[in-house]
């Protein structure tokens, strides 16, 4: 079973048919099983995959043909990971929510968003690419607006207005590729083989960094994050933080820097200077916040900005790093915003200084929590050691005092992880109730998250192999643009 057209169209299937269901106890059984189903389905892809630079299990359907569209999709080893990453973390996400009781509409736009999400990560044509992007936008606008916290309409407008907002500049240029395209094509080779004039590939470079950056996101464009991450239900925190960040970074690796080389030579200093400046401040910021979400919120910023300077640096280390650790940070932040959101639903307050003792009354809590935190800092055996060091090492050949400024994400990162830690675990118990440990749907998806951490940080080559040769091919494929 490889193919990839039919692995796409199941939770779009499923979404249609969860958008009937009005039990809220059948509804989640369903999606459960419709992402289950679809994890299923992406396993023969990761058995029969070859770690070479070939594009796999390739479908290419005329879409439109007289516009040159085309249902084209495919795998190799930069996007695999990504689709492993999507179609794993789904069924632990809608788990997560097994608390909550919710319609079949919510779980309905969960499966649609993760059908654009595997559109935009298999494309091979820039329009399609397009079309995803804009798809997994629609659903998380919805799940955040209808779902959110008190302030839900105001957040969620800001996030719409700038993920929209860079959508249009990313439209324009690849319009503006396609007429360049002597075929008339979109195809994601043909952008390949343009040769296009430096001050051509400078504005080309911003109309499609803008877009990435936002919905990353990069320094200044990260101000619509910190409100609708903290507004947005857990649910929703966790499709954003988890997944649908890492549609910036890899639209970086995938369309901006082999399609414009000589722009991201001109300006991609800048945007690497922008990427350290939110590793910093982000931090920063959150070192001083009390609210529990928020925190998490604003370290997303300061891991990707990391994620994102070794992309802009270009090279087989730090691309593979930065692959590696997109993986590895979906996987840490969903177990990170599900240990938040246990706590608020038993104490009702995200507040730091409302905690406190919490281990001695839920040890297993405190335990997985702990691993979870190890891996989202870099501890060594866990899966955030070897991405950040395969990053920093990328980031090291490129220039030293970036290197030096990017690392310290992980010196900060110990800092406010180990210090929100202290605040909710230990010391004396703040709470008159009685707080229970975990139990039932959070405890399968922690045990979960937390072998994933240990398994990873283990053994990190079974990913890295996947992705070595096709990394290595398109760091080639860029240096002889140059």
């Amino acid at each position: 079973m490889d193919n990839l057209i039919l692995l796409l169209f199941v939770p779009l299937a499923g979404a249609i048919g969860l958008a009937f269901v009005k039990q809220p106890n059948l509804a989640k059984v369903l999606a459960l099983l419709v992402s289950l189903l679809t994890l299923v389905l992406t396993i023969p892809f990761f058995l029969s995959f070859v770690p070479d630079a070939r594009m796999q299990f390739e479908q290419d359907l005329p879409w439109l043909p007289a516009l040159g569209v085309h249902f084209h999709v495919g795998l190799d080893g930069i996007n695999l990971p990504l689709l492993l990453l999507t179609n794993g973390l789904i069924p632990l996400i809608i788990l997560a929510s097994y608390k909550q009781v919710y319609q079949g509409s919510f779980y309905a736009l969960i499966l649609a968003m993760q059908f654009g999400l595997l559109l935009v990560f298999t494309a091979l044509d820039a329009f399609l690419f397009y079309v995803g992007w804009e798809i997994s936008l629609i659903p998380i606008y919805f799940i955040c607006g209808l779902w959110g916290g008190t302030n839900k309409v105001k957040v969620t407008l800001k996030f719409f207005i700038y993920t929209f907002f860079g959508s249009l500049f990313m439209l324009i240029a690849i319009i503006y590729l396609y007429t360049q395209v002597p075929t008339a094509t979109f195809a994601l080779s043909a952008f390949y083989e343009l040769r296009l004039e430096e001050p051509t590939q400078r504005w080309i470079f911003w109309a499609f960094f803008v877009a990435f950056a936002i919905k990353m996101p990069i320094f200044p464009f990260h101000t619509w994050q910190p409100d609708t991450y903290t507004e947005a239900p857990t649910t929703g925190t966790m499709l954003l933080s988890g997944i649908m960040l890492k549609m910036g970074v890899y639209g970086m690796i995938r369309w901006l820097i082999p399609v414009v080389p000589l722009g991201v030579y001109h300006y991609g200093k800048l945007a690497l200077i922008l990427s350290i400046i939110g590793i910093i401040y982000a931090a920063i910021i959150a070192f001083k916040q009390q609210d529990a979400k928020r925190l998490i919120a604003y370290s997303s910023i300061s891991h990707v900005g990391l994620i994102a300077a070794g992309v802009l640096v270009w090279n087989t280390q730090s691309l593979q790093g930065a692959i590696l650790q997109m993986i590895n940070h979906g996987i840490s932040v969903v177990g990170l915003f599900l240990v938040i959101d246990i706590i608020s639903r038993q104490l009702k307050s995200r507040n730091l200084n409302d905690m406190g003792g919490l281990a001695k009354s839920a040890p297993v809590l405190a335990t997985a929590f702990l691993i979870i935190l190890m891996g989202a800092v870099g501890l060594p055996l866990t899966n955030g050691f070897v991405g950040e060091f395969l990053l920093l090492m990328g980031i090291y050949q490129y220039q030293i005092w970036a290197a030096l400024c990017a690392g310290l994400t992980l010196i900060l990162g110990a800092v406010y992880m180990l210090r929100m830690y202290d605040k909710m675990m230990l010391g004396t118990p703040k709470q008159t109730l009685i707080f229970q440990d975990i139990k039932g749907s959070d405890t399968v998806v922690l045990v979960i998250i937390v072998i994933l951490v240990i398994g990873i940080g283990v053994y990190p080559n079974a990913l890295l192999h996947v992705s070595e040769a096709a990394v290595e091919q398109l760091v080639k494929q860029v240096e002889i643009k140059f």
